[in-house]
């Protein structure tokens, strides 16, 4: 504890005495049963997260009205006591590992999507205007037509229903009895939504809320629905029952909406009314999908602590900070009287255990959310929450790293993710676990991904520190064959050696100034790169990649990622063939190396293999650098100093280009895997070479292939 001596001290929010002060975030997940009850599913998942050490859990969008006011599928339901019996199953289980549970109460009001869709009407303060917004440019068909949007909806002539002094009255009574319901099912308190565009956060803004009676008008009328709610809880459990708000600090975007100094003299007014803490959150109306990662899901790092603080000063009662938030930055705050508290999402779903880690001083074992934003855009899709760096999210009840029954000699052929996370997870297992990596260093593709985007970096340290500190024994510069593993004595093979990247049928794609994306993953990583460098650079070129010590450092990402800025064996000017997934991870690299950017696409959709969210922020900082990016072209053939291709609307274009990136031609390669299997060596395929799936699809296949062996 003396690392995060104020982050993992004990803390009290009105008489709720917490371990620590580490609180899941309140998140929607999609994984309460299509009724609204509380299945096996999330129970396992939030008694997960409380055996993980957090102090207090935040249970997300808790629905007062079932089914009306939801905006997901499958959100948990408190409207009535037919839910009371799964709620008392998941507090208990929560309650046995000495974590706290609290439930947070809402009605989607403005944003309820699974009204519109099911032909319910919206509840809202008044008209709500019109969103403009280009969210849906970025959509793939699938994706649009599955896709969750108010605005969509709205278009279609949803029903809309402004409320008057009755519905205000049956919604505070909404909020009292399911305050009252969640306190019979034992959770330890109650966080009311006040927040994130949902009902009384359309009361209390300004832009939203154009009523001309006693609750629109002025901040103490808008605020007098929030009021009202407070008052009726606190009658309805008790004085002694914790209740506090979720408040949005600011509405970005959004011309006369929320702001601080609103949100500061709402959080006085909630603390004078009887609140026993306030969370601090922020809101973005979505004028563009990138504002969705501006808030309520900030990718800054510690993007509201400004704003808790602010709100801190105000108010006696306790402040819990969220937003990207790290364990030293939490401390801090606590610290310096900023918060009181540091709610955490997607780290918990990337780690369930992070409090307990820090708790055993072992930070260093914290497996990283490498901010992809798989978790949210499912919401998006109407799907079930995931993670692509734990694919046990969701699935506690069933992917289980239980002792192996009758340990054997394991060998795993790769050291990329899928390579690694099963070696990890048998070795955990008991398994006696040998890795054999053809070249000088783990990582596989996923090094070449941590250059192209940071954070992918985290979760390549995380995996290749997991691997030294259990008993792994790693061969480098291995070629696994028969011969070696009967030597071995191998019970089970498994093969996790990626992708095959052939080179398309275009005419001159045989070019010097054309590279595969493995050849440049190769050439930059160190990975057989001699061989790369003498076929593809001059010498003067191969003097100035020894010059910048490219090959040697080939174990710090970070250390390429400085050196790439130096160097790199790519012109002024780059055309990308291929705008999925690793065509536009690598053009947002290059341009921040300074590169012009054209990326050319055959398919109607860009990065259709990035998550929803994640695919925002790439296309929105790759229009903000004016590179091109066009869809549905056929390239004709490459020249010297150009790429000709046919455009979607038929024409022949050429565009200039020093250098040339063929991103296109993944498939999965089991040669060897078919090789050994024909050797008579017990073998499974996993990761890239059974199946492309990128980072995601790796983590899961190695997880299920360690677990199964």
């Amino acid at each position: 504890m003396t690392h995060y001596p104020h982050l993992l001290a004990p803390g009290r929010i009105g008489q709720l005495e917490l371990r620590n002060r580490i609180v899941m975030a309140p998140m929607g997940s999609n994984f309460a049963e299509a009724d609204g009850h509380c299945g096996e599913r999330i129970q396992a998942y939030y008694e997960a997260r409380a055996a993980g050490g957090a102090g207090l859990l935040i249970m997300g969008v808790c629905s007062i009205a079932y089914p009306a006011g939801t905006a997901e599928p499958y959100q948990v339901g408190v409207s009535s006591d037919d839910f009371l019996p799964g709620l008392s199953a998941l507090t208990a289980r929560v309650h046995k590992h000495g974590a706290k549970i609290a439930m947070q109460l809402q009605h989607a009001g403005k944003v309820a999507v699974r009204d519109m869709a099911e032909g319910r009407p919206i509840w809202v303060p008044s008209i709500p205007p019109a969103v403009n917004t280009n969210m849906m440019a970025a959509l793939t068909r699938e994706e649009l037509s599955t896709f969750v949007s108010s605005s969509k909806r709205r278009e279609g002539g949803a029903a809309i229903r402004v409320m008057d002094q009755a519905d205000i009255a049956q919604m505070v009574e909404w909020f009292a009895a399911a305050a009252e319901r969640a306190q019979r099912a034992g959770f330890d308190g109650v966080e009311i939504h006040a927040a994130h565009n949902y009902i009384i956060a359309g009361f209390l803004s300004a832009y939203y809320n154009q009523r001309d009676d006693e609750y629109g008008g002025p901040l103490e009328n808008r605020a007098r629905l929030l009021l009202e709610v407070l008052a009726a809880v606190r009658a309805r459990v008790g004085a002694d029952f914790p209740v506090w708000l979720r408040l949005d600090a600011y509405e970005l975007r959004t011309p006369g909406g929320i702001t601080l100094e609103d949100a500061k003299t709402v959080a006085v007014m909630a603390e004078g009314a009887g609140a026993d803490a306030v969370s601090v959150s922020a809101y973005a109306a979505v004028t563009e999908g990138v504002a969705f990662t501006e808030a309520p899901l900030v990718h800054q790092p510690g993007g509201y602590l400004e704003w808790a603080a602010a709100i801190r000063k105000e108010i006696d009662i306790p402040v819990i900070a969220v937003g990207r938030v790290e364990p030293e930055a939490g401390d801090q705050s606590i610290a310096q009287g900023r918060c009181d508290f540091v709610a955490m999402g997607r780290k918990l779903l990337a780690d369930p255990e992070l409090p307990n880690k820090l708790i055993a001083g072992r930070p260093q074992d914290l497996r990283p959310c490498i901010y992809c934003y798989a978790c949210v855009s499912q919401i998006f899709i109407n799907q079930r929450v995931k993670c692509a760096v734990n694919p046990r999210t969701g699935h506690e009840a069933e992917l289980v790293i239980a002792p192996a029954a009758t340990p054997r000699h394991v060998v795993v052929v790769g050291g990329g993710p899928a390579g690694m996370e099963a070696a990890r997870v048998a070795a955990l297992r008991g398994h006696r676990v040998t890795l054999l990596e053809r070249s000088d260093r783990l990582g596989g593709t996923l090094f070449f991904a941590a250059l192209a985007y940071a954070e992918n970096g985290r979760l390549l340290d995380h995996l290749v520190e997991q691997v030294r500190n259990l008993p792994i024994e790693v061969r480098y510069n291995s070629e696994a064959t028969p011969q070696l593993l009967r030597e071995l004595g191998a019970d089970t093979v498994l093969v996790a050696t990626g992708a095959r990247r052939a080179a398309p049928a275009i005419p001159g794609a045989e070019q010097d100034h054309v590279w595969s994306g493995d050849e440049l993953r190769r050439l930059l990583t160190g990975d057989r790169a001699e061989e790369i460098a003498k076929r593809k650079l001059s010498l003067t070129q191969r003097a100035m990649m020894k010059a910048g010590s490219l090959v040697g450092v080939t174990d710090s990402t970070a250390a390429m990622q400085k050196l790439s800025h130096v160097w790199m064996p790519l012109g002024k000017r780059v055309v990308i063939v291929g705008g999925g997934l690793v065509g536009l991870e690598l053009a947002e690299f290059l341009i921040e190396r300074g590169r012009e950017v054209c990326v050319l696409e055959s398919g109607p959709s860009l990065g259709r293999e990035l998550a929803i969210v994640r695919r925002w922020r790439v296309l929105h900082g790759l229009q903000e650098h004016q590179a091109q990016l066009l869809t549905g072209v056929e390239v004709q053939s490459i020249g010297r100093n150009k790429v000709s291709y046919v455009s979607a609307e038929g024409v022949t274009v050429e565009v200039a280009a020093d250098s040339v990136v063929l991103a296109i031609g993944a498939e999965p390669d089991d040669s060897l895997a078919r090789e050994l299997a024909a050797a008579g060596l017990p073998v499974s395929s996993i990761g890239d070479c059974e199946q492309i799936g990128y980072i995601e699809g790796a983590m899961a296949s190695g997880l299920r292939a360690g677990c199964a062996v």
